[in-house]
């Protein structure tokens, strides 16, 4: 079933005196949210008793648990020592998540650097196909790798790079970021169509059964000629996009994605907003 829930504590987990990642499993299930991604943002430091521990909270509160990864992870670097670092923080990152309890790994492609795309691209690809063969070497092939769609002119991670990074194994599925791709994009996404034809191009390329459990951010993000400049929550009436159009999208192709809120604070109030639009439709 479709899945939805924050990225990290919001402001208002704080507020009421928690601070462990502990409490954040209860307070999901407390607002009747199923899904929470925990950030390895800043590094791969969790010990693995640790994470054999924050297990138990998750699966006795039925809330499912996956990682974003290192986000200066960049598989267009040209120097081979940094992307072997990069490799490792993906593959740290899995093994993390699986004693954890789940079995989803976001992370961020590349960046182009002083590369002209189609090369900064391309090398990404055939990363992504040297990754592959370390997942299976680690036995780490029942994780789903989850590329995300980025919001920065500079970053690599349109729709079509993700999707193409994702045709090189059944262990690569994408993460949507629709606030990136409206950023990106400058505000393309309006109707329930520009949802649509982004999610249909995904779907003719990788087929239902993988998109059919896609990975989601959302949240309202401010935007530059360049792109991506900030998170916002879901009170701003300036920038986009609307969550209700997707709703109907995603409700009209049949999908069950999990659905990841990266709200600015308020990540879990805005998580049961996207919860209440989907159902109410």
């Amino acid at each position: 079933m479709i899945k939805f829930g924050p990225s990290g504590n919001s402001t208002a987990f704080y507020d009421a005196g928690f601070s462990k990642s502990q409490d954040s499993a209860v307070w999901c299930k407390n607002l009747d949210l199923n899904a929470f991604e925990y950030s390895f943002g800043r590094g791969v430091n969790m010990s693995d008793q640790k994470a054999m521990e924050l297990s138990t909270p998750f699966l006795e509160n039925g809330v499912e648990i996956s990682v974003h990864a290192p986000y200066y992870i960049n598989l267009a670097n040209p120097d081979e020592e940094m992307v072997a670092k990069s490799f490792g923080y993906i593959i740290n990152s899995a093994k993390k998540v699986k004693l954890l309890g789940g079995n989803r790994v976001i992370y961020h492609p590349a960046s182009q650097g002083k590369m002209d795309r189609e090369t900064a691209v391309s090398l990404t690809l055939e990363r992504h196909k040297r990754l592959c063969d370390m997942v299976y070497k680690e036995g780490l092939d029942d994780i789903l790798f989850c590329p995300e769609t980025m919001g920065k002119l500079g970053q690599i991670g349109t729709i079509e790079e993700v999707t193409s990074f994702c045709t090189v194994d059944k262990i690569f599925i994408p993460t949507v970021d629709f606030g990136h791709v409206n950023a990106r994009e400058q505000g393309s996404l309006k109707t329930t169509d520009d949802y649509l034809s982004r999610l249909n191009y995904m779907i003719d390329r990788l087929g239902l059964e993988k998109m059919k459990i896609f990975h989601i951010h959302f949240s309202k993000i401010e935007y530059s000629s360049k792109g991506e400049v900030r998170h916002l929550t879901f009170d701003d009436e300036v920038y986009g996009p609307d969550f209700t159009p997707l709703a109907k999208a995603i409700k009209q192709l049949g999908l069950t994605p999990t659905v990841i809120c990266e709200s600015a604070g308020t990540q879990d109030k805005d998580a049961v907003m996207m919860k209440g639009i989907y159902e109410s439709l």
